[in-house]
């Protein structure tokens, strides 16, 4: 069980990892810094209140809860804060990837099958199941962001979300494990 365990732990940093570079190439991708705080009729949130909520989120979950950092989150400021530079919200991704990092390489097996640390919205949940829905949290969110910054500046090529080769596994064919 451990070995699954641990496979667990590195495909969710994996796939944790890929989604951040893919948020870093969005923001990267809007033409100017004002247009990732535009709102947008019908959407709920803007492309730089989402990266401060996914970068608090990440830095609570898995760098203070799992990591044991110092990081304090306001999550009202998430959803309040606005228009920071692109700098300051890249910032702010790197800082989550930094957490994710941290708080995933002190996990044991035996942690990933017990509960996460604190309970998550009044109930308990199993760490490794938590870890997969905080990775399809990011993803939801991520997805809302491309949306966001297509209708913003009106061009529709992605970003290169989604891409197999930036996962932990990923390697030429015939360098077989």
């Amino acid at each position: 069980m451990s070995d699954v365990a641990l496979m667990l732990r590195d495909a969710v940093g994996s796939i944790v990892g890929r989604e951040l570079a893919t948020l870093r190439r969005e923001v990267e991708a809007y033409d100017n810094d004002a247009d990732l705080w535009q709102e947008v009729p019908g959407l709920p949130n803007s492309a730089g209140t989402l990266v401060l909520h996914l970068a608090g989120n990440l830095q609570h979950f898995f760098g203070r809860r799992l990591g044991g950092s110092a990081y304090v989150r306001d999550r009202d400021a998430e959803f309040s804060r606005r228009n920071l530079p692109r700098a300051d919200l890249i910032r702010e991704i790197e800082a989550a990837g930094h957490a994710v990092r941290a708080g995933l390489s002190l996990l044991s097996p035996s942690t990933l099958l017990d509960d996460f640390p604190e309970p998550v919205a009044g109930i308990r949940l199993g760490t490794g199941e938590y870890l997969v829905h905080l990775a399809t949290h990011l993803a939801y969110h991520l997805g809302q962001v491309d949306c966001h910054r297509r209708i913003v500046t009106g061009k529709g090529e992605g970003v290169g979300a989604m891409r197999p080769s930036e996962l932990g596994s990923a390697r030429p064919i015939g360098r077989e494990a």
